[in-house]
């Protein structure tokens, strides 16, 4: 079985701008590129920056094997040249960015990558698809933190995805508040709390429901969740009850209507004498579903696919653009894609009391700084060599007080107007 490899996870046309910059001579020429969202996906009014831990660690192992290189001479993708400049690639540039678990808006210079143009230039590919995804995922898992209004979330959407970017959807759900994954792997990798009982098939096994019950209470005591929606509701509390007692840990729901139902399960575990047994409801739930159990007697959620897919908006439409070249702006001006040219600084405006009044935006500067304000972008590799990054415990923290400073409004689940304005001041 072949392994995926780093350095292959680019586009054709980053190697044939390599291949002819080498040949031009322009390959070395210093330039930066910009990382920026020209619009957030309809309906949301913030974007979560995430994955760029992920990033940052992908980009210190973007290496060309022999087995790689030949390829691409075979293929005739690139040249002796250019085959000559893959083998000893080592990214020796800089990278600049918003702090993983900042918000950004249109135009926020989320990442910056500065270097010769071929060593950024073949970065491209890899950059987006990284921040791209997880930045969706963490958005959405956000918005689900913010309606289940401090509700434990776990995260269970792998199989609703591929293998690999369900590990990177779990890390980002984590990031925007989740308390828990079922994915094993993103367990061990990055330490995220893994949570999971039993499906409706360990249920159907046994020859009925009180037997699939006392089996799993048998091996995991009675801190444990029982799936009580394999046949009758009603009957599965009863059943649950029966068999491990009135101090059963939770219950859970993954069919029907969920705020009837919730309502009705509590009324009865009450009336059994389990009065402490929470109730666990998951199916095809996103925030608007969440929001809509907000008066329901659930204790907590887990979502999968609305998690895993951006529920709805699966990539937050990040660019990476070539804003600057030795030391020269340089701007796309076609339409509907134009580019603001020059490396941008970004400052958070603040009230005393801590809530977001504005994005400010320099290109070719420094903005003037007010009481309050926030410098927004921080080292993350210099001359090649990654900085300390913060731990996702922090990054996890970061975003959570970012929340909490935006104006309330934005936080609405409805469409409106970006969270606070994003404001670009013009270049001199």
């Amino acid at each position: 079985m072949s392994t995926l490899r780093t350095a292959l996870l680019t586009d054709h046309y980053e190697l044939t701008m390599v291949s002819a910059a080498l040949r031009d001579g322009t390959a070395d020429r210093r330039c930066v590129f910009e990382v920026f969202s020209r619009r957030l996906p309809a309906g949301r009014r913030y974007g979560v920056v995430a994955g760029t831990g992920r990033l940052i660690e992908l980009i210190r192992e973007f290496r060309f094997d022999e087995a790689e290189v030949e390829f691409l001479l075979r293929t005739g993708v690139v040249d002796e040249q250019a085959a000559a400049w893959l083998r000893d690639y080592r990214f020796t540039g800089d990278i600049d960015g918003y702090a993983e678990g900042e918000l950004f808006f249109p135009n926020s210079p989320v990442l910056t990558v500065s270097g010769g143009f071929a060593e950024c230039v073949v970065l491209e590919t890899l950059v987006l698809s990284v921040l791209n995804h997880d930045s969706a995922v963490a958005a959405a898992a956000a918005r689900m933190v913010t309606a289940a209004r401090g509700r434990t979330l776990i995260e269970m959407g792998g199989r609703r995805a591929h293998e690999a970017a369900a590990v990177a959807a779990a890390r980002a759900a984590y990031l925007a508040g989740f308390s828990f994954t079922s994915n094993l792997e993103a367990g061990r990798r990055y330490g995220i709390p893994t949570a999971g009982t039993a499906a409706h098939a360990f249920t159907l096994l046994h020859d009925d429901e009180r037997a699939a019950f006392a089996s799993q209470v048998a091996k995991l005591g009675k801190n444990t969740t029982l799936l009580v929606d394999t046949y009758d509701i009603s009957q599965g509390i009863r059943n649950a009850i029966a068999v491990a007692g009135p101090d059963l840990r939770a219950i859970r729901i993954d069919s029907g209507d969920l705020a009837v139902i919730a309502q009705q399960s509590r009324e009865l575990l009450d009336s059994l004498g389990a009065t402490e047994t929470k109730i666990i409801v998951s199916g095809d739930l996103d925030e608007y579903a969440i929001a809509a159990l907000a008066a329901e007697p659930v204790d907590m959620y887990g979502a999968g696919t609305a998690v895993v897919t951006g529920s709805g908006a699966p990539t937050v439409g990040l660019v990476y653009k070539l804003v600057e070249v030795e030391g020269r702006p340089v701007v796309k001006r076609s339409e509907q894609k134009a580019t603001i040219g020059g490396r941008k600084t970004a400052v958070r405006r603040h009230k005393p009391t801590g809530t977001a009044t504005e994005e400010v935006i320099v290109p070719q500067g420094v903005p003037e700084r007010q009481a309050n304000d926030r410098l927004l972008q921080r080292r993350y590799v210099v001359a090649g060599e990654p900085v300390e990054l913060p731990t996702l415990p922090e990054s996890r923290e970061h975003l959570r007080e970012c929340l909490i400073s935006i104006p309330w409004e934005g936080l609405k689940l409805s469409g409106g107007d970006p969270a606070i304005p994003v404001t670009v001041v013009p270049a001199e």
